[in-house]
């Protein structure tokens, strides 16, 4: 880790020291640093609101913006998703220095102005909206696959990689030692984009058998498929990650507020 980056996470240790402010998730040479912060932030009304900020730093932070996934209660899913736009948005003017503190103090100064704009829906008259009918009307589809093995990798993973991105699907293709997972988010006012993957999945010749010759996928299985819970997080893209240990991809999925997914699917890790 550079020495920059080191020193601005003990910097933000020492900046939200109070229970339960601060707190890192992974650190990878390869993936870079995953923290999650807690904050408040005035919203509309001056109604004092809580954020929970995950930053990922990439290796080439910060040289290039921080990752960022922002969850609120009492906020929907789209006004957090107009938050995280902004954040990123402003990321881009403070290349190239610390930046995660001014990112966070911005938000701070900025949540009220966001949430007021018509394309957040957080006008006046929005924001008694209930927390059911806020899950309701733009939550996301999750949808979390497992392969049983990849004969042709490189070919299989770039297939994958391609139909995320026709399909505009976000998530993980994930390796851990043999064991290969798929995590997937859609829209939900497009429900029927990750259907469609499975189609492609299971319809294409996407591997080899034990002959060399091109096969479909036959031995694909549906762990979960169901709309996002209010605490997931959404990912920003759609990437391939491979890890070393256990922890790392249990951290992945807390990072990604899939705790309780992780302990569904854990019995298929060991």
């Amino acid at each position: 880790m550079a020495e920059l980056v080191r020193e601005e996470l003990q910097a933000l240790a020492a900046i939200f020291c109070g229970p339960h402010e601060w707190e890192v998730l992974s650190r990878s040479e390869t993936d870079g640093t995953v923290f999650r912060i807690l904050t408040r932030a005035q919203g509309l009304l001056d109604a004092d609101t809580p954020l929970e900020l995950v930053f990922h730093l990439p290796v080439h932070y910060p040289s290039c913006p921080p990752r960022v996934a922002v969850n609120s209660e009492p906020l929907t899913r789209a006004q957090c998703a107009a938050v995280e736009e902004r954040m990123l948005e402003q990321a881009q003017s403070l290349l190239m220095g610390p930046m995660v503190h001014e990112l966070v103090l911005w938000v701070q100064q900025n949540l009220r102005h966001i949430l007021d704009q018509p394309e957040t829906g957080g006008g006046r008259q929005k924001c008694a909206v209930s927390a059911s009918a806020a899950t309701a009307g733009d939550g996301l589809w999750l949808t979390l696959l497992h392969l049983d093995h990849m004969r042709a990798r490189g070919k299989y993973v770039r297939t994958v990689q391609k139909w995320a991105a026709d399909l505009g699907l976000t998530g993980r293709l994930m390796f851990l030692g043999r064991t290969i997972l798929i995590l997937l988010q859609g829209e939900r006012n497009n429900i029927k984009v990750p259907k469609d993957y499975l189609v492609l999945q299971k319809s294409s010749k996407v591997d080899v058998d034990s002959s060399g010759r091109k096969c479909k996928e036959k031995m694909l299985s549906v762990l979960f498929d169901s709309e996002a819970q209010r605490e997931h997080r959404r990912f920003l893209e759609f990437e391939v990650k491979e890890y070393s240990a256990l922890d790392e991809l249990r951290a992945e999925f807390e990072a990604a507020g899939l705790s309780r997914l992780f302990s569904q699917v854990l019995g298929l890790l060991k």
